[in-house]
């Protein structure tokens, strides 16, 4: 089989550092001191996918594509520097009639993947960037590689998946606006594919946040707590009345608020600083990630130093019931073994449902 492979090697740089995507802020995210998350990802998938070397693959030069393999590809552009979306874009139009195309890459890399292939072929993403909301995208690097197999052997079929992109100036302003580009033809397996993210509205959420919120305030105790990114966990902040970052972390201590806009080192001085912590996140809207999307700050590197037991999970009785279970997925197989199995949700005031999170 002919098959497409290109990387996006910036993707993700901006989510441990706080920037919310890396779309117009590479230079600010490079002077923070962001790490490339694509060839991590990039090598998880080659490692697993042992069956490539049976396939013709037509490729990008450098950390686009050819690096990642341990045997002779077809490179079809060569690029010097730091790569663009124009970059991609042009590796994609060299590459012929190839029968199925995956990149690695965020909701940015996806467009740019589909504004080109259209639906001439179907396309498979392999996440790696801040916001991974389209439904291309397989659940971790390792899952790609199932579905790829599974396409090869013809045991798969196509299914029409949403590209979805998120304004990143908007977003970096707390304003979540997700627009729909196009539908693309992706293999689908079970539990391999990710579902596009989705907002869960229902006429009692404001209710069931308010009493989220509550019972949380009512219990805490002298630890510092983190405040994750959305509406649920920001409802805390507000009925505190303190300001906060919505798409962001915040971090508060005795019910005062200590810092905004964490960036994963700005959580680890904390960590070293207070030593007892704990986070409250919500999972992702359709998707239920609880660590690998929307809260890259939350980093192998500090997930390291916490334990299961300081993780609070918050979702409204709407969101609950739209997932089977939450997921996980982090570059480091050790971390996401510690951070799976069950965990207390609240959903409610005083209402705790057990949740299993897994990872693929």
């Amino acid at each position: 089989m002919k098959i497409g492979f290109v990387v996006n090697p910036i993707a993700g740089m901006g989510g441990s550092v706080g920037l919310k995507g890396t779309d117009n802020v590479l230079d600010e995210a490079i002077r923070r001191g962001a790490k490339k998350v694509s060839p991590i990802r990039a090598r998880e998938f080659v490692k697993n996918s042992y069956f490539l070397k049976e396939h013709e693959i037509y490729s990008c030069g450098g950390e686009m594509g050819q690096e990642y393999f341990d045997f002779d590809v077809n490179v079809v552009y060569k690029t010097h520097g730091l790569t663009t979306s124009t970059d991609t874009k042009n590796c994609i139009k060299n590459m012929g009639n190839v029968e199925i195309l995956l990149f690695v890459g965020g909701d940015g890399t996806a467009r740019d993947v589909y504004s080109i292939s259209d639906r001439k072929y179907p396309i498979l993403g392999i996440p790696s960037g801040v916001k991974v909301y389209s439904s291309v995208f397989a659940t971790s690097p390792r899952s790609a590689s199932d579905v790829l197999k599974c396409y090869i052997e013809k045991k798969c079929s196509l299914t029409d998946r949403e590209i979805l992109d998120v304004d990143e100036e908007s977003y970096r302003k707390n304003e979540l606006k997700i627009k729909l580009y196009g539908i693309a033809l992706t293999p689908y397996l079970d539990d391999k594919i990710q579902n596009s993210k989705a907002e869960i509205y229902s006429t009692d959420d404001e209710e069931d946040k308010q009493g989220i919120a509550e019972f949380i305030i009512d219990n805490m105790d002298d630890s510092l707590y983190l405040i994750g990114p959305g509406t649920t966990p920001k409802k805390l902040m507000e009925l505190l009345n303190l300001n906060y970052t919505l798409l962001g972390f915040d971090a508060i201590k005795n019910k005062t608020l200590i810092k905004m806009d964490l960036t994963e080192k700005d959580i680890l001085e904390l960590i070293e600083k207070y030593g007892k912590i704990k986070v409250i996140i919500t999972p992702i809207g359709g998707q239920g990630y609880i660590f690998g999307r929307g809260n890259l700050q939350l980093t192998t590197d500090v997930l390291s130093k916490l334990n299961k037991e300081d993780i609070i999970i918050v979702a409204t009785p709407a969101k609950l019931s739209s997932l089977k279970y939450f997921l996980i997925d982090l570059n480091d197989e050790e971390i996401e073994k510690k951070f799976s199995g069950y965990y207390k949700v609240i959903f409610g005031y005083g209402r705790i449902k057990m949740v299993k999170a897994i990872y693929f």
